[in-house]
């Protein structure tokens, strides 16, 4: 089974691209990205994957103002063999220039959603850690990731009117992972779990004058570290200057630390710290005050009927949208956030950037006990 990408020299097998090196039904190659103006009035979010051995690609894109509804797009089809084709009904994503350019496209549909974007990068690429979790003697999660920071310009259509995205005023994420972790429907049969599930997860992709820092945490129950990283690197002033896929100048902290607090009855963080710890025991401690919530599920996360690597048919589009004001907090499906956060550190310097949280079933340091029927016991 081939494709396009085997006439180039990249294979990590003796099989073509198209075969994955690993049998799990798990394993999938994801492109995510968000978007978000300066100043928390609105925050965009794109999300297209594939899952080989589940024959699925699907992809989905989001949007939310202040005080406003959140507005979703879905779609889901066979996956194609040709891995160049990205594109799932009206929605499509084309790489202009790798590690540099890519254009987001969703035309007029029933969502009343749509937009024509263009991704440029003022970073180069960060690779994170390689990412392993276990579940007993099973590895639930094998990924790598690398982030791009970057700016977007074009514009998005929503139910509610049209605006303008201008690259001075909308930053953002690029976040490419590819491997093997949960997506889909669950398995099942074998015998019962012995613990309840649980999930912790924070991650921080922040944006300074002149850098980014970036900081990522896995955690178990009882808050014991997982993963563990902190980085900072080089912010350029465009694609142009940007020296390479790699540039050699990141920055790989000793570790990092994270201080959470909560909504009174939630999941949600309403304040939160960070310390990056240099390798000579200096710490740069971030505070991040979130302005804008956008809800995850609005790219498939958790989603009930949209999750990701679903079967929804040869071809499936939905759509809905939701006041993330009027939300259950404590519902499964609405425990995966991101918040826009307004930033500054201890040596006074303020920037902008994304908090990412999850945290599913008991998390000791918070007092959280299992998660039932959706809400906390």
């Amino acid at each position: 089974m081939l494709n396009r990408l085997d006439d180039f020299p990249i294979h990590q097998t003796p099989e073509p691209i198209a075969h994955p090196a690993t049998s799990d039904r798990n394993v999938y190659d994801r492109t995510w990205f968000n978007g978000y103006a300066k100043d928390g009035s609105y925050y965009f979010g794109v999300g297209m994957a594939i899952y080989p051995f589940r024959g699925i690609l699907d992809g989905a894109f989001s949007v939310v103002r202040p005080d406003g509804r959140q507005y979703c797009f879905y779609a889901s089809r066979r996956a194609p063999t040709e891995r160049t084709d990205m594109q799932v009904g009206p929605f499509r994503l084309e790489v202009l220039e790798p590690m540099r350019r890519t254009r987001v496209v969703l035309e007029a549909n029933d969502s009343g959603l749509s937009c024509d974007l263009v991704f440029s990068a003022r970073t180069a690429s960060i690779q994170e850690a390689r990412q392993t979790l276990w579940s007993g003697a099973r590895r639930v999660m094998d990924a790598t990731r690398f982030d791009q920071f970057g700016r977007w310009s074009g514009w998005v259509r929503t139910p509610e009117g049209e605006f303008q995205v201008d690259e001075d005023v909308c930053i953002g994420t690029k976040d490419r992972s590819w491997g093997v972790r949960n997506v889909g429907e669950p398995e099942t049969g074998g015998a019962p779990r012995t613990q309840p599930p649980s999930a912790f997860f924070l991650w921080a992709p922040l944006v300074w004058d002149d850098h980014i820092s970036h900081a990522i945490f896995f955690d178990d129950a009882e808050g014991r570290p997982l993963v563990r990283e902190g980085i900072t690197a080089p912010l350029y002033a465009g694609v142009a200057e940007i020296p390479g896929v790699e540039d050699g100048r990141d920055r790989r902290m000793a570790t990092a630390r994270h201080r959470v607090d909560y909504h009174p009855g939630t999941r949600l963080a309403r304040y939160a710290e960070l310390d990056l710890v240099d390798h000579d025991g200096s710490v740069r401690t971030i505070s991040m005050e979130p302005i804008l919530k956008f809800q995850m599920k609005g790219l498939g996360y958790s989603h009930p009927e949209w999750g990701q690597g679903m079967w929804k048919g040869e071809l499936a589009i939905g759509h809905e949208s939701f006041d993330p004001r009027q939300i259950d907090p404590l519902a499964p499906s609405h425990l995966h956030t991101q918040q826009v956060v307004r930033t500054r550190d201890t040596e006074g310097r303020t920037g902008i950037g994304v908090l990412e949280q999850v945290c599913i079933g008991p998390y000791a340091p918070a007092g959280f006990t299992q998660m039932l029927d959706g809400a906390k016991a």
